[in-house]
């Protein structure tokens, strides 16, 4: 069970560092964007396993995760939050699910086709709403404070 949740890890990671050099993200932030995208990753199996949330619940949650690891990453390294954001949510993509929805349509089983194109839209629904969530945050909570000298 543990190497199952390290090995998804490790492949989210890799998938979002590749995700990372295609969208000409630096170098230099290449293993941050891994770290954010295969926990966003990680957040997602653990609250749909253990947790026993909805796959969208999940999404949701995972989501808003990497959006402030994506803000408080890009304010300690002074660069554009898209550069982590981006990269980073790349994991939670309902990549699966267009492709089954597509598939199904095809093949004429419109009831599994309306199945997956719902729980595709479902998450969809929920990366959009976690990323506009975490954004109404102000910075200012987001932020170390400064000592006063």
């Amino acid at each position: 069970m543990t190497e199952t949740i390290i090995s998804q890890f490790i492949a989210a990671g890799i998938g979002t560092i590749a995700f990372s050099v295609l969208f000409f993200v630096p170098r230099k932030y290449y293993l941050i964007c891994g770290i954010i995208g295969g926990t966003g990753w990680l957040i997602c199996c653990l609250c749909n396993q253990y947790l026993c949330l909805s796959i969208e619940a999940s999404t949701f949650w995972a989501a808003a995760f990497v959006v402030i690891c994506s803000r408080i990453g890009a304010f300690a390294k002074k660069c554009p939050v898209t550069l982590f954001l981006i990269s980073g949510i790349f994991p939670l993509v309902p990549g699966t699910g267009i492709y089954q929805t597509i598939y199904h349509m095809i093949m004429g089983e419109t009831d599994l086709s309306s199945l997956y194109a719902r729980q595709t839209i479902g998450i969809a629904v929920a990366i959009v709403l976690g990323i506009i969530f975490v954004f109404e945050i102000p910075q200012k909570f987001l932020q170390k404070k400064k000592p006063e000298n």
